[in-house]
């Protein structure tokens, strides 16, 4: 692909020769001659001067650099120019033909697959399920009875969309199940990684707003409502009837617990444990930090203690306060 075609197609600042074919996209680090890469955080700039890319994506901070090295695309945004690049490299390879229903997926009757949706080998939709239009299954995909699915939608190998949710009732030392009621409500362009598992409602549905991103092995429990353009990373959980705000992010491994509510804008890290609500919107860390086992036993002892330590502290204080007087 010419770098002219993909300036006229993404826009940008191009310097140099619009006549070079691009082969192929990689890193800054192991990019060849003929294959364009892009520099998208000021601490990988060191590999813009050994780079071999033939043509780099760089902000305009680093034009003057990008430019003294070779061919360069400048743009406000190098890494949404570099996703847009994805798209219109992909689409530029070779198609291949696929039925939009593989003959081994498993069909009710009573499902709405709209014409221009595609159903990988092995799903599963059952009665009262919505396909919406564009909207890719991929392979081993369950949509269970009456859960719907928008438009443009990817849902990746594995992932299960209505299950059952975990609802038991204790009753003398056994239990008794809770039948869920509810469905699952999917809204536009949310792409849901392999092996997620998004459960049923109980009463009311479990939805999940337009621009959803969920990564693999994701767990969204029954109720959760996830507003729009939220993004949660590998091995995430959300427990029951969690509420989380729209443009959110939930670390890889973090988990949010039941009935909470987590605002706009809130930033969970990895492996954070979200115990309570959070209304504002910000960065929040939840985990007890790495370090050598015996510096982490250490620690951990102490943390046992804290609340003696704090009193003890308070203490002195105040007797200090009154040596001073």
């Amino acid at each position: 692909m010419r770098l002219s075609l993909i300036v006229e197609a993404l826009g940008g600042e191009l310097h140099g020769d619009p006549t070079l074919l691009i082969e192929g996209l990689a890193p800054l680090e192991t990019a060849r001659i003929g294959q364009l890469s892009f520099l998208s955080h000021p601490k990988y700039q060191r590999q813009l001067a050994t780079t071999q890319a033939s043509c780099v994506i760089v902000s305009p901070a680093f034009k003057s650099q990008a430019s003294v090295r070779g061919t360069c695309i400048v743009t406000d945004q190098p890494y949404v120019y570099y996703a847009r690049l994805t798209q219109l490299w992909k689409k530029s390879l070779p198609a291949y033909d696929k039925p939009a229903c593989h003959p081994s997926a498993v069909i009710d009757p009573m499902a709405m697959i709209h014409p221009s949706a595609r159903i990988g080998a092995l799903c599963v939709i059952e009665a009262g399920a919505v396909i919406g239009a564009d909207t890719e299954l991929k392979s081993r995909v369950t949509v269970s009875e009456n859960c719907v699915i928008g438009e443009r939608c990817i849902l990746h190998p594995g992932v299960v969309i209505g299950a059952d949710g975990f609802g038991f009732a204790p009753n003398a030392g056994v239990w008794e199940k809770i039948e869920q009621l509810g469905a699952v409500r999917i809204g536009n362009d949310v792409e849901i990684g392999a092996n997620t598992c998004i459960d049923r409602g109980a009463l009311e549905d479990t939805v999940i707003e337009d621009g959803v991103k969920l990564d693999n092995l994701v767990q969204i429990g029954h109720n959760v409502h996830v507003g729009r353009h939220t993004a949660m990373a590998g091995c995430a959980g959300v427990a029951g009837s969690a509420h989380i705000g729209a443009h959110c992010t939930v670390g890889g491994g973090a988990i949010v617990l039941g009935h909470l509510t987590l605002a706009d804008g809130v930033n969970i890290s990895a492996a954070s444990v979200a115990t309570r609500s959070i209304h504002q919107p910000g960065h929040y860390t939840g985990m007890f930090p790495l370090d050598d086992n015996a510096a982490w036993e250490k620690n951990a002892v102490s943390l046992k203690h804290l609340a003696q330590l704090r009193e003890r502290v308070r203490t002195l204080e105040a007797q200090l306060t009154e040596l001073k007087h």
